[in-house]
């Protein structure tokens, strides 16, 4: 029987291509996915033992919690000297680092931001500095000198002693470059740039004078890291904390892999919906081979073979097949891990080198998968075929499902899809993260409840449009629409692998678009100014770039949008600061009661919900405790009376004070964006005289409204075209599938076709025939997961209601158009083998055809 299976997989080459295609694109995104992972895991392993190679000991600044979160307070050069003369220490350098950007020879900026970092280059005695190596030039020693990356240098074509513009926190400002460098550093390997300063520089820069972030301690030697941590620990400030090199290499590689691992998991997600959909090709597949080798079956029955012996010599060929599936799927997993590697590195991610890893994990996962999978999907048809008597199976092409098992299979399709349904209202109405958990589960009941119903549905959903098609195409159409439902459990397995695909892309579509539209709105509603200004690093504007704004020329309106926290009732509250004279004129603040100009008297306006829970009307006054520099132990109370009360606003906290108010309490203010309104509106010029006005710096980001709008929306856009890409394999699949089904057909009714050309039904109908029902069962497998997306869109855009003020469910019918027209276009392009074979079919061959 073993030998058997093996002469049947190799005489249907064709047939088996589809079922290896499917299985090897499934343990592809599965094996790829696993090395990838794995390969970019030990890369940044190393990488980061290598950042901590000699260094035995790291101490880390003490924080306070300002309000805001935790700041740092500092290691003072005299913490250094007491660590520098501990036992066991060779030497001990102070770092100290923040965000750096540097412009190109047009003025923008190179990096992307938040990967964009400075820090203080700090020689030892040797004049060295041992974290970094320099190919030219040396660090910097003047305070109007930097050196750079080698990246960076070679992205802004600059070479040693060229002006190098570099924004931080403050105002852009040109330095001199000292040389280049080469590094490890993880913020350069990821896109960013690395620029070095003068130690004195960065410290007034990052932190203060004198005082360092952290403290990197190399051990003498002979002397072990532990001896070295037990020697520096009592010198340490109160605060201060000290761990080995070794230990912070080990919590970094867990971060990585933490972070890794949400990868994995979303990567891993889409390659089990990828197989999936090919268990359903997989299945037809086999089916359709079995019917090929009906008589064969039963004449193995006959001359003695038992049912076992037959159904696994079926199974045994789907082992076969799926192990040579997963084999090609596996090498096409290294080059798609190859390839992934390859992609962040052209988005600017320079990846550490490294070899690909091929843990065993992966080995066996693919082989695991894709054999599981194949002999899982075989073993329906391999059990009916095990189960046609001999006699019965001579006549017969296949066995006619009974009336209690249809009973039995619609009865369990129809609880398993209520169950479904009740759990994603469920979660629509208990709203938040449990909310879309219950409907995720809910969903995966109901697509399994419907894939069960598919061939009950079938029939009158496909009589509906029997009429049509045969008005249209005649003779042509009515077979096909008959055809269509001749087999409903096969059409509904081919309808099924199609309805999947096309329920998660239009899932993800509706809530895209409506959460995309509802972010438009908010914006549109909301805002007044013609540009925002922020950070490109997402750190604090400092406020010399509020000054500049409000001398800058054409400018009509301007007001900070300043971060501060204060306790109102024993509880923290964020408060918005702004401008009382401008607020009202770049932001849409709506009051529900009282008036805005009530800022101005140092009055404080709170959100309406804010007031609602709390019963504070206009004229009520709230005591407020004010911590004094962010310090906690330093607070007053103050009596803050209410001005007014407005409609919510996404770009102000619940409560909004003067900056006049929390100015003496907060000397550094944390201005998260600026607002500006300018006489003429959003034009290239007023944009060129802000940029003119921040002193052209490149760590600033001037964004006017539809700017602003793609900062939120673009995010949403950029996931869905990912999500999209990812599909688009379980799609690919589910054409296969159409294809399978349709040459199944075709072989089943060779005779039928062949009477049918006798009678008259020309080459051209024929293939006419075939198209329109790839295209009947193409697009009732569409409707059915547009109908069932666009719910679960529904249920999940219920539980983000509360967190986005303006959502309101869209469905973009443009899209659904679409996604229903490709389908019909796959429906066509999957008929046109098997519709040229039916064409080809010799008439009285087939006539003859038993």
């Amino acid at each position: 029987m073993f030998r058997t299976a093996l002469r049947n997989v190799l005489a249907h080459k064709a047939r088996l291509l589809m079922t290896v295609l499917a299985v090897m694109l499934g343990v592809a995104f599965v094996s790829g996915t696993l090395v990838f992972t794995d390969t970019l895991g030990n890369a940044f392993r190393k990488q980061t033992a290598k950042s901590f190679d000699s260094t035995a000991v790291v101490v880390s600044s003490p924080t306070r919690d300002s309000g805001g979160g935790p700041t740092e307070t500092g290691l003072s050069t005299a913490a250094l000297k007491k660590i520098q003369g501990a036992d066991g220490v060779a030497e001990a350098t102070g770092r100290v680092s923040g965000f750096a950007g540097v412009a190109d020879q047009k003025g923008k900026l190179i990096g992307s931001g938040w990967t964009n970092t400075g820090a203080n280059h700090s020689p030892g005695k040797d004049g060295e500095d041992d974290a970094y190596d320099f190919a030219d030039g040396s660090g910097p020693v003047k305070a109007d000198q930097v050196a750079l990356d080698r990246a960076t240098a070679d992205k802004g074509e600059y070479k040693v002693g060229d002006t190098v513009r570099v924004a931080t926190n403050g105002p852009a400002k040109d330095f001199t470059l000292s040389g280049v460098f080469t590094t490890d550093d993880g913020a350069v390997n990821a896109g960013g740039s690395l620029v070095l300063f003068e130690t004195g520089v960065a410290q007034k820069l990052y932190l203060k004078p004198g005082h360092f972030s952290e403290i990197n301690v190399v051990a003498a030697g002979g002397t072990s890291d532990e001896k070295v941590l037990a020697a520096v620990e009592p010198l340490l400030p109160e605060g201060a904390k000290a761990e080995t090199g070794a230990a912070l290499a080990d919590k970094q590689a867990k971060e990585i892999e933490s972070g890794l691992n949400h990868l994995n998991t979303m990567l891993l997600a889409f390659a089990a919906i990828a197989l999936f959909v090919g268990v359903f090709l997989i299945a037809n597949t086999f089916t359709m081979l079995v019917a090929q080798r009906t008589k064969e079956l039963a004449l193995l029955r006959a001359v003695g073979a038992s049912r076992g012996q037959v159904k696994r010599s079926v199974i045994t060929e789907a082992a076969v097949v799926g192990a040579i599936a997963s084999a090609v799927g596996f090498l096409l997993g290294l080059g798609l891990a190859s390839g992934l590697r390859a992609v962040m590195g052209s988005l600017g991610m320079e990846l550490p080198a490294g070899r690909l890893v091929i843990s065993s994990t992966a080995v066996l996962a693919a082989f695991g998968v894709g054999v599981l999978i194949t002999v899982l999907a075989a073993w329906l048809p391999a059990r009916r075929a095990a189960r046609i008597a001999p006699m019965a199976a001579m006549g017969s092409a296949h066995a006619v499902a009974t009336t209690k098992s249809l009973v039995v299979r619609n009865s369990i399709g129809g609880v398993i899809t209520l169950a479904g349904a009740a759990a994603i209202l469920a979660g629509a109405a208990a709203k938040g993260g449990d909310g879309r958990m219950l409907i995720g589960a809910g969903a995966f009941l109901a697509l399994i409840g419907v894939i069960v119903l598919i061939p009950l549905l079938s029939r009158p959903v496909i009589a509906l449009v029997r009429p049509g098609l045969r008005r249209v195409f005649g003779v042509a159409g009515n077979l096909a629409g008959q055809n269509a439902v001749r087999n409903p459990r096969r059409t509904g397995a081919t309808a099924s692998a199609l309805a999947i695909g096309l329920t998660l892309v239009t899932g993800l579509t509706v809530i895209g678009v409506t959460v995309g539209q509802a972010i438009d709105k908010m914006t549109t509603d909301h805002v007044r100014a013609d540009y925002v200004v922020t950070m490109a690093s997402g750190d604090p504007l400092d406020s010399s770039a509020l000054a500049a704004l409000e001398k800058a020329d054409g400018v009509s309106a301007v007001s900070g949008q300043q971060a501060f926290f204060l306790k109102i009732g024993g509880e923290e509250r964020a408060v918005s600061a702004v401008s009382p004279t401008d607020v009202d004129e770049v932001l849409r603040l709506k009051t529900v009661a009282g008036s805005l100009d009530s800022l101005a008297d140092g009055q404080v306006a709170v959100a309406e919900e804010t007031a609602e829970k709390n019963g504070w009307k206009p004229g009520d006054t709230l005591s407020a405790s004010f911590a004094r520099d962010g310090d906690p132990k330093k607070t007053e109370q103050r009596k803050l009376t209410v001005g007014a009360v407005y409609e919510k606003n996404e770009f102000v906290s619940p409560f909004v004070v003067s900056a006049a108010v929390v100015a003496a309490y907060d000397p550094t203010p944390d201005i998260r964006e600026i607002w500006v309104s300018m006489d003429g509106g959003e034009t290239a010029a007023n944009e060129q005289a802000l940029v003119k006005a921040l002193g052209d710096n490149p760590g600033m980001n001037i964004m006017d409204k539809q700017e602003l709008r793609d900062e939120f929306g673009g995010m949403i856009n950029d996931m869905l075209n990912i999500m999209y890409g990812l599909l688009a394999m379980a799609l690919v699949i589910a054409v296969l599938g159409v294809v399978n089904t349709l040459a199944m057909s075709v072989f089943e009714r060779q005779q039928e076709i062949g009477m049918l050309r006798a009678i008259g039904l020309d080459r051209g109908r024929v293939k006419r025939m075939i198209r329109l029902e790839a295209v009947v069962i193409s697009l009732f497998g569409a409707l059915i997961g547009v109908g069932l997306g666009g719910f679960l869109g529904w249920a999940i855009g219920e539980t983000l209601r509360s967190s986005i003020p303006e959502y309101t469910l869209v469905l973009p019918w443009e899209r659904l158009g679409l996604f229903l027209l490709l389908a019909g276009v796959v429906g066509v392009l999957a008929a046109m083998w098997p519709a040229r074979s039916a064409a080809r079919l010799n008439m009285l061959t087939a006539i003859k055809t038993e």
